[in-house]
């Protein structure tokens, strides 16, 4: 029988803080904290969530918790490379707080967040807000259409390939706002980029944005600008970001991002042969329509649901109403007497 082997207390010491800065090294960026029923805490990415088990990405090892064994799962944080993190909430996006970087930095590591939205009727942008397969949108990219495709663009290696999703659910929409929220599954295996959105008013006039989306069909194509004006009023009394970001068919839906690479607005509309001229919708809009997006959830049969227009009755009489043909006033006639002037 061989003798039992030890290590002396100092490799054991190395080993074991080896071992445990491999495990945090591994954990991946994006961490939900899973509590069981027995009190016990996982941190780790969920890959799928069946309704009868969750698979969690630890890093190192991929594990599988029965769905009735946990008590919750909390969304956690968004950690980056710089120690930075930003809070998950409960309405689908996570709001960013990292430190400002260099566009050339930013765009590669969030571009594959940025989705190509296609319907029979034309193409736009839109955006990854969480693992899940949440995608924000123009309204106006996916109006009067329920046959629509997102283009995820996947790095593999040095080069990029192009992923086609063709279940695509609509889940709410404002007409009004010009936004939309879409859902897919996101295929076996792959681990999804989400981008997180910026505090609402944390904008300022003169301050360097940059847009990433799929211009005339361009895919990943990203431009730079400034906000000329973070509070421009339209005709429809809405508020919009003022942007000298181009912006051009294709683009609509698409993020427009801050220099800390955290969606500030979504792209929506700019004016032909008027370049330094365009706008986006505050996220502000977005995020309250996230927060209420039961009150916008799509309806087939009225797809611009949460308000509608009716057709006003029917007149019963054909001929013009009175008021438009004025009669002249009636004479008294008779014994009545107008009353004396005093």
């Amino acid at each position: 029988m061989p003798s039992a082997r030890y290590c002396s207390p100092i490799p054991c010491r190395y080993l074991l803080m080896t071992l445990f800065l491999t495990v945090i090294t591994a954990l991946p960026v994006h961490a939900e904290i899973i509590i069981l029923n027995n009190g016990m805490r996982i941190e780790g990415q969920i890959l799928k969530d069946t309704g009868d088990k969750v698979i969690i990405d630890l890093g190192f090892e991929i594990l599988t918790v029965p769905r009735d064994q946990i008590q919750s799962i909390d969304k956690g944080e968004v950690q980056q490379n710089d120690g930075s993190a930003a809070k998950v909430t409960d309405h689908l996006y996570c709001v960013g707080n990292f430190q400002p970087a260099p566009i050339s930095d930013l765009a590669p590591t969030i571009e594959e967040a940025v989705v190509m939205v296609k319907t029979p009727s034309g193409l736009g942008s839109g955006f990854i807000i969480n693992t899940e397969g949440y995608v924000i949108t123009n309204f106006h990219v996916i109006e009067g259409e329920t046959r629509i495709t997102l283009n995820i663009f996947r790095k593999e290696g040095s080069s990029y390939r192009n992923h086609k999703i063709e279940e695509v659910r609509i889940v709410a929409t404002n007409a009004f706002l010009d936004v939309a929220l879409l859902k897919f599954d996101p295929p076996e295996g792959m681990k999804l980029t989400a981008v997180c959105l910026s505090a609402a008013d944390s904008i300022a006039e003169g301050e360097t944005v940059f847009a990433i989306g799929n211009p005339l069909g361009l895919e990943r194509s990203v431009s730079q600008g400034i906000v000329s004006k973070k509070n421009r009023r339209e005709d429809d009394g809405l508020l919009y970001i003022q942007t000298t970001t181009q912006i051009n068919p294709g683009n609509s839906g698409g993020p427009l991002f801050n220099s800390r690479g955290e969606v500030i607005g979504v792209t929506n509309a700019g004016y032909l042969f008027m370049e330094g001229l365009n706008y986006a919708i505050p996220i502000r809009y977005v995020i309250d329509f996230l927060k209420n997006r039961e009150a916008y959830t799509y309806n087939l049969d009225n797809p611009e649901s949460g308000y509608q227009y009716l057709d006003p009755g029917a007149r019963k009489n054909p001929e013009a109403p009175d008021f438009l043909n004025p009669q002249p006033t009636p004479q008294p006639t008779g014994d009545t007497k107008q009353p004396a002037k005093k």
